[in-house]
């Protein structure tokens, strides 16, 4: 037979078999779209992680409180060794907030070529209304200095930012991002400019809007308010809250003097000896991402094994699904042999079949998973996303199934002797 002979016989059997076909189909389907839309979901997550945190740039970092770990029974304080170091971590000292106090002193003694700044977080979940309009209740207000804007990677759109004296008198005032903007004002966001707007119980007077940053998953970069720190230490910090302190560097190479010159200074501050171990965080901004993409990263892997298992008990379903169909078209092959076809023939066919069943699965499977990774992906502002090669691979993937699958009863069939395949009941 030739080819296109031996595709149609395999399309017209195929479609004979519509139970058995659309069975097999939906467990290949099944397995590709979870692959494939779990992926697509989270190669949208990494693509709006990663636009989010390179506007952070690579040349910055923060420092942030260690937070106290829990430990039960004997040796709660006693003194642990820090191989790295060789300092003692005193783990009654850890879980001390940095202070307003650390924050200013920090940045008055940091003389490091460095822009500085000090935040503070404010509330989550407020509603922020002005005259007749609301948000939802997802907006976060956070505090900060001058630089605070410029550091964490936002830039001012309309009005202006923060000076020294306005993070000096606390006084009530805010800028929006993007969308808090675009709910209260709507297309024309340099409208709510000087217009007062009530953060919870709180009244604020807009002097700045930002421009969009984007969001992604986990960061919801423009739906946030910002004061100066000394403001949202008086509205909204209680006494645990800490204070941070992001740092800026002006060259990427100076980024580890710049670390350990932040560290001796903040140990001082803190009152550490020389034989203690640091009561503190230093992160970088794109340590802080990868923490971030490694994590999507082990969901991506245990995606990968859910599509494998399943794609695996396809694999074992379509070949039975085969030796049936060996076993029901034995007077048939024994007829084609009869009639002078070959072997190869005869596997091509049965091969032709297994492996168009397992293709029609990754179709759909993929369109699927497409559709509902990307379904999953706009629930958190992430952007349309088409994973080529995971697409690529699942083609690639469900091919060698078929033909795997496909080879035993191929082999099986075309070893039938035509003589007892045409006496077969």
């Amino acid at each position: 037979m030739k080819f296109m002979d031996n595709l149609a016989l395999a399309w017209r059997t195929v479609r004979g078999n519509k139970l058995r076909t659309g069975i097999t189909v939906a467990i290949i389907a099944f397995g590709i779209m979870a692959l494939v839309g779990i992926i697509t979901a989270i190669e949208a997550m990494n693509t709006s992680l990663r636009d989010s945190f390179s506007t952070m740039g690579a040349n910055a970092f923060s420092i942030r409180f260690k937070e106290r770990k829990v430990s039960f029974g004997r040796g709660a304080d006693v003194k642990q060794s820090n191989t790295k170091t060789n300092r003692k971590e005193r783990k009654s000292n850890t879980g001390k907030i940095i202070t307003y106090r650390q924050a200013r002193q920090f940045k008055d003694m940091y003389d490091y070529p460095a822009d500085v700044s000090i935040g503070l977080n404010g509330a989550r979940n407020q509603v922020v209304n002005f005259e007749n309009k609301k948000t939802n209740p997802t907006v976060s207000i956070n505090g900060g200095d001058e630089n605070y804007l410029q550091l964490n990677g936002y830039e001012v759109a309309y009005g202006r930012n923060f000076n020294k004296t306005d993070v000096e008198s606390g006084q009530d005032i805010c800028i929006i991002g993007k969308d808090v903007a675009a709910k209260l004002f709507g297309s024309k966001y340099e409208r709510g400019l000087e217009k007062v707007i009530r953060v919870g119980n709180n009244k604020y007077r807009v002097v700045g809007i930002t421009k969009e940053k984007g969001s992604s998953s986990f960061l919801q970069a423009d739906n946030v308010i910002f004061s100066t720190y000394t403001n949202v230490r008086q509205r909204y910090a209680n006494r645990n809250q800490s204070f941070s302190v992001a740092i800026m560097v002006k060259d990427v190479n100076l980024m580890e003097s710049a670390i350990g010159e932040a560290e001796g200074v903040f140990r001082t501050i803190r009152g550490l000896n020389i034989t203690e171990d640091n009561n503190f965080y230093v992160d970088k901004s794109d340590s802080i991402a990868e923490t971030f993409i490694n994590l999507l990263g082990t969901i991506s892997a245990a995606a990968g094994a859910i599509g494998f298992i399943t794609l695996v008990g396809a694999a074992i379903g379509l070949m039975n699904i085969m030796l049936v169909a060996v076993t029901e078209r034995t007077k048939e092959v024994g007829l084609i042999k009869a009639l002078g076809g070959k072997r190869n023939s005869i596997r091509a066919q049965f091969l032709f079949e297994s492996t168009l069943i397992s293709l029609m699965g990754a179709v759909i499977g993929i369109v699927l998973g497409v559709i509902i990774g990307n379904l999953v992906g706009s629930l958190m502002d992430t952007p349309f996303f088409i994973p080529w090669k995971i697409i690529s691979i699942g083609i690639i993937t469900c091919s060698a199934v078929g033909i795997t699958a496909g080879l035993y009863p191929a082999m099986k069939a075309s070893k039938l002797d035509p003589i007892v395949a045409l006496r077969y009941e």
